[in-house]
């Protein structure tokens, strides 16, 4: 009796220890449910743009009168006349909208992050983007309306905007909806973001190992050098204009060798600097390669250009699978970026509207007049 009952007492013992331990199953049990719902429910892309969304509207074709004054050209109306106008044009703009066009276009699997209103203009920028097969993650505003652009375009392609920055400007992203996004590159259009959240965003994503590319806001570009620091130091491609890099340097304009000498040293990876149609720099820390713009056939619009440019450039190292590391970049990736990315560019300001004239990944390849750019690089 007293071995039965060593039995029985052995027995409850193990059955105890199996009680206990189904706790801790049931919870490694869900945990890893979660875990495979969580990457289930995840998005990844290609590329992400990040910013701002307008719903732009174009004028072309009006009389006015153009003076030069101080070295700026006006255009000037009559008060109180009614002004007939030729060509009008409606299309969804803002740098996160702008760039996520081309890199659909370019084959890439592609999601938008923005914010709008609830009103019919945030209806239709939502349709386009959509159309495209871009996964959009929008932000909607209840309480401001979408942005607005009008945009005024005189004989020579040069633009007057009246902007109304609306519900695009106050894009602030919570960790709930950056956790559900995974994505092998970013594209940051800051608008008006405080530098905190570009921060964040930043931050959020180099932990996925993603690469970063970044064409600073006018408000993120007066923070100054000291402030960018951390951002810059994590951003892989760098891409801005030779009026915002001067000003961001705090040298003249003028002054483009000093410029982009003083930058190269502050990007972890790969600066752009832009100068219109005088054509672009470009630094891996080892090279500088200088191009001129392909030749127009006739300038009708040149908005949303550098928006063309940087984010033709961007699809070009993604499609070369180019790593951006400082100082060991491909010759021959970079080059085909450039081309890829003033292509896109000359092609787009030869149409009204930002996106009426964007390449797509076939016709770039296929059309002789994008093979050849003349391209100078230079070993630092």
């Amino acid at each position: 009796m007293a071995a039965q009952r060593a039995v029985v007492t052995d027995g409850s013992h193990q059955g105890a220890a199996v009680f206990s331990v189904l706790p801790r199953i049931a919870l490694l049990y869900n945990k890893l449910i979660n875990s495979l719902i969580y990457c289930f429910l995840m998005k990844s892309f290609d590329i992400i743009s990040i910013g701002t969304a307008t719903f732009d509207a174009y004028l072309r074709g009006y009389q006015n009168l153009e003076i030069k004054k101080n070295g700026f050209g006006l255009q000037c109306f009559p008060l109180g006349a009614k002004i007939e106008v030729r060509d009008l044009n409606f299309s969804s703009g803002g740098g996160a909208t702008n760039t996520a066009f081309t890199f659909a276009k370019q084959g890439l699997k592609t999601g938008c992050v923005f914010e709008i209103g609830r009103d019919e203009f945030g209806r239709l920028i939502l349709q386009e983007q959509k159309k495209q097969k871009i996964t959009v993650f929008p932000f909607l505003n209840k309480k401001i309306a979408t942005a607005l652009s009008i945009i005024l375009i005189d004989n020579f392609g040069e633009r007057t905007i009246f902007v109304f920055r609306g519900a695009s400007g106050s894009l602030n992203l919570k960790e709930a909806l950056l956790s559900k996004i995974r994505a092998k590159w970013v594209y940051l259009v800051p608008g008006a973001m405080k530098i905190n959240d570009v921060e964040k965003i930043i931050t959020h994503f180099k932990k996925q190992k993603t690469k970063i590319a970044l064409n600073p806001s006018k408000s993120l570009i007066q923070q100054g050098l000291k402030k960018l620091s951390k951002v810059l130091k994590q951003t892989d491609v760098l891409l801005l204009n030779q009026e915002e890099a001067a000003y961001l340097t705090g040298l003249l304009y003028k002054e483009e060798q000093k410029i982009f000498r003083k930058l190269d040293q502050c990007v972890s990876g790969i600066l752009v600097m832009t100068a219109g149609p005088k054509g672009l720099k470009v630094s891996d820390g080892s090279h500088v390669w200088r191009a001129n713009t392909f030749k127009e056939k006739k300038v009708v619009d040149r908005s949303g250009a550098g928006d063309a440019f940087g984010s033709g450039f961007v699809a070009g190292l993604i499609q070369k699978n180019e790593q951006c590391q400082k100082g060991v970049c491909s010759v021959d990736n970079i080059s085909y970026a450039i081309r890829l990315g003033s292509a896109n560019a000359t092609l787009m300001v030869e149409t009204l509207g930002v996106k009426t004239g964007i390449l797509s990944k076939k016709e770039f390849a296929s059309s002789p007049r994008w093979k050849n750019l003349e391209i100078k690089i230079e070993k630092i």
